[in-house]
């Protein structure tokens, strides 16, 4: 148990700076509601996919918009413009969201009529109204008001837009310090995102990482690492020390926009190896050994076990290998067991030699002859 703490705070601690200087270029511009709205209908103006729900309340909602029509200022909102010329909400989608949801007259929060609040906290002029029960001049207001919004663009390095990620990190006021697999969906959409979202329902899957859906997208990160973490990815890279974060990130940003093809194959990949390992050593595959009772089993899902084995998993299935012999739980204690192994596990476990150790023994233990005791 303390070696697994050990290397989760290892892997939280992670920061990297790029070694690329980011040369960025940020304006300000004036834009009417009209203007967000047909960008945001014509699917121009892309919400974070982390933002997948509408979270204000009808309340705050109607104070939103009865500021609007009382003509007071409204904070501004912040969007990065992408190399395919959309612009992705970096702050401010729930005002957006807001009066798109108004001028549309459908709420997100509950898919009934939008009718502004009754509260005494709204103008009595336009409460309980809907927007198609206001006047002519008050529509005209809502469309026609501008919010001051942030742009910016990143000019170097032009092969791709990583800084987005670090502005994401730190300029997203949504009330809470978000993780970061949370920001890659947010700034990496396209369809290995969608694929990530895929794989993580599948019910194998849920079965060995837990039954509920992680609210902070952890489980998500653990299949990204999956893919990021393969032999032949970790082989290309030239440092003996990896940072998880800025890794999983530029694998991600790679990978953003998968064809079809490569779509099914990462699919049949992860899918294959977890039923594979589901139905080998069951619900508890990834688990580890008590540090004070190498008999029992610790109840909690180890990040480093779990790369190991999958992607020992993949490896096997890509060579055809089968298991090895022996009994396949008994085999898979005796590499848990293993002292090179843990140390691999649970020290330095972002060091590439580490990595490279702990899936060859996985590889080794349970589909190859295994080591002698």
């Amino acid at each position: 148990m303390r070696d697994n703490v050990q290397h989760l705070k290892e892997e939280e601690n992670d920061f990297y700076s790029d070694d690329d200087l980011f040369k960025i270029s940020s304006w300000g511009a004036d834009l009417s509601f009209r203007e967000l709205i047909d960008r945001y209908r014509d699917e121009e103006l892309i919400k974070p996919e982390l933002q997948r729900n509408y979270v204000w309340d009808k309340t705050e909602a109607s104070r939103f918009i009865d500021s609007l029509l009382l003509g007071l200022p409204v904070p501004s909102i912040f969007l990065a413009k992408t190399s395919d010329e959309k612009m992705l909400i970096i702050d401010g989608y729930q005002r957006v969201m807001t009066v798109y949801d108004y001028v549309r007259g459908i709420f997100s929060g509950d898919n009934r009529v939008f009718k502004l609040s009754r509260s005494e906290k709204i103008n009595s002029r336009w409460r309980g109204k809907a927007f198609s029960e206001l006047g002519d001049a008050e529509q005209r207001r809502i469309r026609n008001t501008t919010i001051h919004a942030i742009i910016f663009i990143q000019e170097h390095p032009s092969r791709d837009d990583t800084s987005l990620y670090q502005v994401f990190e730190r300029i997203n006021t949504s009330g809470r310090t978000l993780m970061p697999q949370e920001i890659r969906n947010c700034v990496n959409q396209g369809s290995f995102n969608e694929l990530l979202f895929d794989l993580n329902r599948y019910p194998n899957w849920r079965i060995l990482f837990g039954t509920e859906e992680d609210n902070r997208m952890r489980d998500m990160e653990f299949i990204l690492r999956f893919f990021a973490l393969h032999p032949d990815e970790v082989n290309a890279i030239d440092k003996e020390r990896i940072s998880l974060k800025k890794h999983l990130n530029q694998f991600m940003k790679r990978h953003q926009d998968i064809d079809g093809v490569e779509y099914e194959n990462l699919k049949n990949t992860f899918i294959e190896s977890i039923d594979l390992i589901l139905n080998t050593w069951g619900e508890s595959a990834f688990h580890n050994l008590s540090p004070s009772d190498p008999n029992r089993l610790v109840r909690k899902f180890s990040p480093t076990i779990f790369d190991s084995i999958s992607n020992a998993a993949a490896m096997a299935i890509e060579t055809g290998l089968t298991l090895a012999p022996g009994d396949a739980e008994t085999n898979r204690r005796r590499l848990i067991r293993d002292d090179s192994y843990r140390s691999a596990i649970s020290k330095e476990t972002m060091r590439k030699d580490s990595i490279e150790t702990r899936i060859s023994l996985a590889y080794s233990y349970l589909f190859g002859d295994g080591y002698e005791q």
